[in-house]
């Protein structure tokens, strides 16, 4: 059987599927999903005209030759005459797709193109998707790096832990452009956001607050990192074995280092231990939190359950222990959602050429973004909306600023 289809372009496209899979295909092709995503999110779009031969000769030859041989005198001339310090890699092995798993790049195609359109349409910056066909470390980085002359900079995307922490580290020390993991510092931005506004609304500092953070991930080690940059008074990580403290002897690598930085309170045992009088709960592991864990928090607590579809403690649930609640999803308020983050970023960072995105630059961002909804704070705002048009350009300016109080800044 064969049935002409429409993509969203316009062009006429052909599915044949044989007998057995007839009424899967024909249920796809009344999805919308399916239809928005037929042929591709993406396409690449020229910035000059070649209407004729003499637009085709300054385009392409023989005038580009002359651009190329200044180029090839002056390297530094490449960021002025290509796109080259405008756009962004998308980098992923396909490890840690969304809620997926480990699907492989091919499947992971779709969430690259989407993020590579966050990059365009929130943020004004241009990025490419790149799924790799590897999970060897060694060879994402040497495949990335030589990769690199071509970008501005690299966001590694859905990469599983702990591998994705080696990726980033070493990929930064061989290339002089921003590596970011987002799954790693975009999370951890957005979230730091959040808190600062949900602290301001109950009148209280970061340093008062004890918080607990339900996976010690990619996602839960970075979000440790910024809070305790940021100041909070104490932070606790808590893996499937519970809290990750000092008397855990098999723990090592990220998990040792963690241990070895947090935890003031010397808090053992289980994650519903470690919950009883803190202030905040974040969570980026799923699973779920049962309600008595969470009676057992401290009055006005703030609770991030960031796990999609399913948070960790229901919204609801959250709400009758909690002065805040947020969530990862879209149909509740405070949405701690990354698109709210690397847009800005990357874009602040471009704008000035950044050799890389600092410590400095992400508290700056967090700070920006909280301040954008400063004066409108409600127990249901403490963050912005990503669709608030004033998220991309602040962020943006207070990356550039630190990047160039921190000395990574290039123009």
């Amino acid at each position: 059987m064969t049935s002409e289809i429409i993509n969203p372009r316009g062009a006429a496209g052909t599915e044949r599927a044989d007998a057995a899979g007839t009424a899967e295909a024909a249920a796809s092709l009344l999805d919308p999903v399916f239809a928005l995503h037929r042929g591709g999110k993406m396409e690449v779009a020229s910035t000059v005209p070649v209407r004729d031969a003499a637009d085709l000769s300054l385009a392409y030859t023989p005038g580009v030759a002359s651009v190329c041989a200044a180029i090839a005198e002056q390297p530094e001339l490449v960021h002025d005459y290509t796109w080259t310090s405008q756009v962004v890699a998308v980098v992923t092995d396909g490890s840690a797709v969304l809620g997926l798993g480990d699907i492989g790049p091919g499947a992971s195609m779709p969430v690259m193109e989407g993020k590579a359109i966050l990059f365009k349409e929130f943020g004004g910056v241009d990025a490419v998707p790149l799924a790799l066909d590897t999970q060897d470390v060694d060879e994402i980085v040497e495949t990335v790096a030589r990769l690199a002359p071509s970008f501005g900079g690299i966001n590694l995307e859905d990469i599983a832990a702990p591998r994705c922490f080696e990726i980033e580290r070493r990929l930064q020390e061989r290339v002089d452009i921003p590596v970011f993991h987002d799954d790693q510092h975009g999370t951890a931005v957005v979230t730091l956001a959040a808190l600062r506004n949900a602290a301001r609304l109950s009148g209280r500092g970061l340093a008062e607050l004890r918080v607990v953070i339900s996976g010690a991930g990619a996602a839960g080690a970075a979000i440790a990192r910024i809070l305790l940059g940021a100041g909070i008074g104490d932070v606790a990580l808590c893996d499937r074995k519970g809290v990750l403290s000092a008397d855990r002897a098999e723990l090592t690598g990220v998990k040792a280092e963690l241990a070895a930085a947090t935890n003031k309170a010397g808090v053992t045992g289980s994650l519903a231990d470690a919950l009883a009088g803190a202030d905040v709960f974040v969570g980026v592991s799923g699973g779920s939190v049962p309600e008595e864990a969470v009676a057992t928090m401290a009055p006005g607590a703030f609770v991030f359950a960031m796990a999609n579809p399913t948070p960790e403690i229901h919204p609801e649930v959250a709400a009758r222990y909690a002065a805040v609640v947020a969530t990862g999803r879209s149909d509740y308020p405070n949405q701690i959602n990354n698109v709210l983050a690397f847009p800005g970023i990357f874009a602040g960072a471009l704008r000035v050429r950044a050799a890389r995105i600092t410590e400095g630059m992400k508290l700056a961002a967090a700070e920006a973004l909280a301040a954008v909804v400063a004066d409108e704070l409600s127990p249901s705002k403490v963050i912005p909306s990503p669709f608030d048009t004033r998220v991309a350009p602040a962020v943006a300016a207070a990356v550039a600023e630190a990047a160039r109080a921190e000395g990574v800044a290039r123009r």
